[in-house]
């Protein structure tokens, strides 16, 4: 069945991708505390990402530039909304509010998605659909303990629900496969964007600039500065980029959404394990409740699978009269 092969590559491939950018908190963490500011981090992120995928995404062209440049629009639009805008957003939200409430405002992406998708394309939400949405989005008010110490700002809000936009056209455009360019040179070509706009943003003042040549701490270890920014080129940007972009195009922008929310699960597993931030009881629960709304949505969006016709009976020869 290759549709269900389709499905099954797509699903791990998002997993992979949401396990790669959970890993960005626990080596961003490690800079801030050892002096680099959320936008250095972010800049060194990017750029270091497009760099070291560039020979890749040459060879993957294989001369085939035309390609390129007869979707540079596509790639403007990639690298400015789906890579830059949610992480600026998300930066400049979570100065102003409590980073659980930040996330959650982000999160409610999967809400754009669906409404969006049933607005522009028809494709309107099944009952079980529904009940995912609602049951993810509960799920994560317990993962991310957005009661417990919830900081509000109106303005924090506003850059939050922009961030949540952001993460939207990150699936939204994704999803799109008609004259698209392969998903490596795509998440190449997206980063090298990205990182000029957040670059060029950091210059401009409208997020803090600040690097250190320190040493960090990292899993309970001394170690270089190199470590993390490593981490959060290789694994967080390029390995999760890359993924993401095929994972989207195998599933749909509505049910990778929502696998994706399970990236708050492995960034919360992965502070457990790096940064011994046990989670809570109520988180787990919140795990759980999670990967419900995740399975929901996923049996929601299955097309269903057309009855087969039973062949027609063949009409018995006519005996020859004798």
């Amino acid at each position: 069945m290759p549709g269900r092969r389709t499905g099954a590559v797509g699903l791990l491939l998002a997993l992979l991708s949401a396990a790669a950018f959970g890993t960005s908190g626990v080596f961003a963490t490690a800079l801030m505390d050892a002096g680099w500011s959320a936008g250095a981090a972010v800049t060194a992120r990017l750029g270091i990402a497009a760099l070291v995928m560039t020979v890749p995404a040459v060879v993957a062209l294989r001369g085939r530039w035309h390609l390129l440049r007869a979707d540079v629009l596509g790639v403007l639009r990639y690298g400015a909304l789906a890579v830059a805008l949610p992480q600026l957003a998300y930066f400049l939200a979570v100065g102003r509010l409590s980073v659980g409430v930040a996330l959650l405002l982000e999160y409610s992406a999967v809400v754009v998605v669906v409404l969006w998708t049933w607005a522009l394309h028809g494709q309107r939400p099944s009952a079980l659909t529904g009940a995912g949405v609602v049951v993810a989005l509960a799920g994560l008010v317990l993962v991310l303990d957005v009661v417990s110490g919830a900081r509000l700002d109106p303005l924090g809000v506003l850059w939050g629900l922009v961030a949540a936009c952001g993460l939207a056209a990150y699936f939204l455009l994704s999803a799109r496969t008609e004259g698209a360019l392969p998903p490596l040179v795509s998440a190449w070509a997206g980063l090298a964007v990205g990182a000029l706009v957040v670059g060029a943003a950091a210059l401009v003042g409208i997020v803090p600039w600040r690097t250190s040549a320190a040493g960090v701490e990292l899993a309970g270890w001394s170690t270089s500065w190199l470590v993390p920014v490593l981490g959060l080129s290789l694994v967080a940007a390029a390995l999760a980029y890359v993924t993401g972009i095929a994972a989207v195009r195998r599933l749909g922008s509505r049910v990778a959404s929502f696998v994706g929310l399970s990236e708050v699960l492995f960034a919360v597993a992965a502070a457990w394990l790096a940064l011994g931030q046990q989670p809570r009881a109520v988180q787990l629960v919140g795990g759980v409740v999670v990967l419900a709304g995740i399975v929901l949505v996923r049996v929601g969006e299955r097309p269903p699978v057309p009855p087969d016709p039973s062949p027609d009976p063949v009409p018995a020869a006519p005996r020859a009269r004798g």
